[in-house]
């Protein structure tokens, strides 16, 4: 093996220029596919927190069945004193109660139907973005105050502003009446039109009070700060509400089944073009290692006529690709991974990202994603298909005449 690889490397470096110029391409699609793979995962990371962290979490407690169908009825008991249990038992994690219903929202000249969310003000802005985006008066503060937050489309289509009241009409927990008068003390824009038109929070104890719902509740939402933390969080979550009857936790895929889909169409789409670029480096290799064969099909002969198996041969071409390959593969992920790790520490934005940005509360730059998977995907894959362009040169040998082949210029 040693006398081999001895001979792979010599043959490699027999004609410099050409091995230079193919470990070239190789490094550099490897440079590049390392850099676009760990920015376009890390942009899956940014999507998908942004996503959860506007409204739903990463986790979530609610009543079997409430998901796909969110009734009245399905309810939490007692869900103050569960989220401070999972609250208590999860230190890193943000746990916030919400009830949900609908209601028929009316001012002095309009009414709309809404979704009308209870929360707990002291802890909802940390596993929602919303109380952040108030850009007209202020987000909630008393748990018991008929109070309201509405988005902007909302406002606009009721005709009201701060300070203005609304009347909410809707049914209760017990399937009665409920009705009340909150006043608008802020108006949210989130950037998207169904949730600034049809969605509204008032505190968790003024709905409980209004829809009659006593001690119940609807979900507990529960945001980590990363996405590795989820599958822990998720785990210490099932662990407390296990033995109570009647509950269920969802992860985010769960919540949204179509954020999952999205990211794999996308990451298709990519997979095309990196297709691309991988076959063109393939075709390379493919050219390269031929040319090296058929210059040296006199001295094969010569070989396979001392009695030199055309399977040995055929191994050491392989092995001077697999050498080709390595130097392609160890210089690109370096060099990727320098890049890939500037870009994580400063962040990478496009002309008008942190603009856009800002007008949503989202984060003004991405930051690629700088992990052993992702660094080594693109290259591994380069690497196989250099290996598969080398078979057929290889292949070739099998078919050698020596006679034929010593006759060869």
């Amino acid at each position: 093996m040693t006398l081999n690889l001895r001979m792979a490397w010599r043959n490699l470096w027999r004609h410099s220029r050409r091995t230079w110029l193919t470990s070239t391409a190789m490094i550099f699609s490897n440079v590049l596919l390392v850099f676009m793979i760990s920015l376009q995962f890390g942009s899956y990371d940014m999507m998908i927190n942004n996503t959860l962290q506007a409204f739903s979490g990463h986790i979530q407690v609610q009543a079997k069945g409430f998901n796909d169908n969110p009734k009245m009825r399905s309810s939490v008991p007692a869900i103050l004193p569960l989220a401070d249990e999972l609250r208590g038992a999860m230190p890193g994690a943000h746990v916030a109660s919400r009830a949900t219903g609908f209601a028929l929202a009316s001012s002095e000249q309009r009414s709309f139907a809404i979704q009308l969310i209870g929360v707990q003000p002291e802890y909802e802005s940390s596993v929602s973005t919303i109380p952040g985006l108030v850009n007209q008066g202020r987000f909630l503060e008393d748990p018991y105050a008929p109070e309201i937050v509405i988005g902007a489309v909302m406002a606009r289509n009721l005709k009201v502003s701060i300070g203005d009241e609304i009347t909410l009409l809707g049914s209760g927990l017990d399937g009665s009446f409920a009705a009340g008068v909150v006043n608008v003390t802020g108006i949210f824009e989130s950037g998207s039109s169904e949730m600034d038109r049809g969605l509204a929070e008032v505190p968790l104890g003024y709905f409980q009070e209004t829809f009659f719902m006593g001690d119940h509740g609807h979900s507990i939402a529960i945001a980590v700060d990363s996405l590795d933390l989820v599958a822990a969080a998720l785990g210490q979550t099932q662990q407390r509400v296990e033995g109570k009857d009647g509950l269920a936790v969802l992860d985010w895929n769960a919540l949204h089944p179509g954020l999952k889909q999205a990211i794999q169409a996308d990451l298709s789409s990519a997979w095309f073009m990196y297709g691309v670029l991988i076959i063109l480096v393939a075709f390379s290799v493919l050219n390269t290692q031929l040319m090296s064969v058929l210059e040296r099909t006199r001295e094969f002969g010569v070989i396979t006529a001392l009695g030199v198996r055309p399977r040995k041969l055929a191994s050491l071409v392989m092995l001077e690709t697999v050498l080709m390959g390595l130097i392609g593969l160890g210089i690109g992920v370096f060099l990727g991974w320098l890049v890939a790790l500037y870009f994580n520490s400063v962040g990478f934005s496009y002309p008008g990202m942190q603009e856009v940005a800002e007008k949503f509360n989202l984060p003004g730059k991405m930051y690629p994603s700088v992990t052993v998977f992702s660094m080594m995907l693109g290259p591994s894959v380069v690497f196989l298909f250099c290996l598969l362009a080398a078979v057929y040169p290889a292949l070739r040998l099998f078919r050698l005449q020596p006679v034929e082949a010593m006759r060869a210029v």
